[in-house]
């Protein structure tokens, strides 16, 4: 399995889940190739084309709403292959009820300010055993995150990531945003 470079991806002017971030928030989900996968808030995509070349025989359905970011994240579906990545243009929580099916993993990039409603409507799609992945850059989200997963029985994890990268002549360090991963597992006996 080869992770993709953030140079790989078309960006546009939409935020991107950075290449640190996104390699271990995919790497929480747990995923095996023949699983199905919702991205919830896809963005760009960049989370969503990794987990669709990681689940080759699986499925991978990007729900986004922004306009701007569906342009670039068409444009990245088509650029790296990935005919197992649908795209819902959507508001998440309008186009839930249509959502029927069971998922191997759920990833959150961006809720809209729906956070609790979308665990609990989405992690009722979610497998026993299975994982969802949240990403957070602030920390009112984490806390109802986390108070959500924890009300419905998930085993909670939250991880801080702070990634500093050398530019330049003089490898001065550069900072991205802090950024919070919270991880639950559904667990088997709900």
């Amino acid at each position: 399995m080869r992770f993709i470079k953030d140079d790989e991806f078309i960006r546009g002017n939409c935020p991107m889940t950075k290449e640190d971030v996104r390699i271990l928030s995919v790497v929480k989900l747990e995923l095996e190739e023949d699983y199905k996968v919702l991205d919830i808030g896809a963005g760009t995509g960049s989370v969503s084309i990794q987990i669709a070349k990681i689940c080759k025989n699986g499925k991978v359905i990007a729900i986004e709403k922004d306009e701007d970011a569906l342009v670039v994240l068409n444009q990245n579906k088509e650029k790296f292959k990935t005919h197992n990545l649908e795209i819902v243009n959507a508001e998440a929580m309008e186009v839930q009820p249509s959502i029927a099916e069971e998922y191997d993993g759920i990833f959150v990039g961006g809720s809209g300010g729906n956070i609790a409603d979308i665990i609990e409507k989405y992690g009722d799609k979610l497998k026993k055993g299975k994982n969802i992945v949240l990403n957070f850059i602030t920390l009112n989200n984490v806390y109802k995150a986390m108070e959500a997963l924890k009300g419905l029985n998930y085993e909670v994890e939250c991880v801080q990531v702070q990634v500093s990268k050398t530019k330049g002549q003089s490898y001065m360090l550069m900072a991205n945003n802090p950024i919070f991963i919270v991880s639950g597992k559904k667990r088997c006996d709900l």
